[in-house]
């Protein structure tokens, strides 16, 4: 079985995010960044299915610019076994993203493939539900517990209501909830044994996929400060300004 991990470079999640001067996008130059943290638990899980036996290739994938690397050899650090850069300068939407891995996908015929349920950077959420329509897979989403048997994949969900359940046929797609595991830290003599493992770097042009953008970022802004909070005498005073400064309630 070949199982293939998406992962993505962002601002690191300790990192306070701050609008560049254009108003354009969120600052990146001089800022410290990371494996996205739903990707490091998708990989965790890739790891842990290698160990039991399930998984015979554990294949790390990330589409962005050549600093991506850093984020598949800390992916390989901590024990998938090859990776794959998709090279590009530009941002590429989730729509993008998913044409993308479809193509990698019929190129590399995974049994899995696993993606963090969303990135921290976009929130967008869309990225593994997209890969599953465009590959027509089945999907199981938002996944808390996954148990692999034979062709087929048990998923438990996390849902609005609780916990759900799945069995879905192999292939598929399945994303990655908080809870599915505890990722590991890459040991030392593992992030030098990464150095030696390989990362095919293909040209996004190589692909000739439609990759334009259907959204167009009007303006990026800080929200407004918090003002300070006042202490009223009563609960009399307190719906007054409820009502006439805050216009709350009517």
């Amino acid at each position: 079985m070949k199982i293939l991990v998406a992962v993505k470079r962002v601002v690191d999640y300790n990192v306070k995010v701050r609008v560049n001067l254009e108003g354009t996008a969120v600052e990146t130059n001089n800022v410290k960044m990371s494996m996205n943290p739903f990707d490091e638990i998708a990989v965790e899980e890739g790891v842990r299915l290698k160990e039991s036996g399930k998984c015979d290739e554990l294949v790390a994938v990330s589409i962005g610019t050549s600093s991506s690397q850093e984020t598949i050899r800390t992916a390989l650090a901590m024990g998938a076994d090859r990776g794959i850069l998709v090279e590009t300068d530009d941002p590429i939407e989730p729509l993008g993203v998913a044409k993308l891995l479809k193509v990698i996908c019929s190129r590399e015929k995974p049994d899995i493939v696993i993606v963090g349920k969303q990135a921290i950077d976009d929130d967008a959420n869309q990225t593994g539900q997209m890969l599953a329509a465009l590959l027509d897979w089945p999907q199981g989403t938002f996944a808390s517990r996954i148990n692999i048997e034979n062709t087929k994949a048990q998923v438990t969900r996390e849902v609005d209501v609780g916990l759900e359940t799945i069995e879905i046929n192999l292939p598929a797609v399945i994303s990655t909830d908080l809870r599915l595991n505890e990722p590991r830290y890459a040991s030392l003599p593992n992030i030098m044994k990464a150095k030696k493992k390989p990362i095919d770097i293909i040209p996004i042009t190589e692909l000739n996929i439609d990759i334009a953008p259907r959204v167009k970022v009007i303006k990026v802004s800080e929200p407004p400060k918090r003002e300070a909070g006042v202490i009223v005498e009563n609960v009399k005073e307190l719906l007054e300004k409820l009502r006439n400064e805050a216009k709350v309630i009517s």
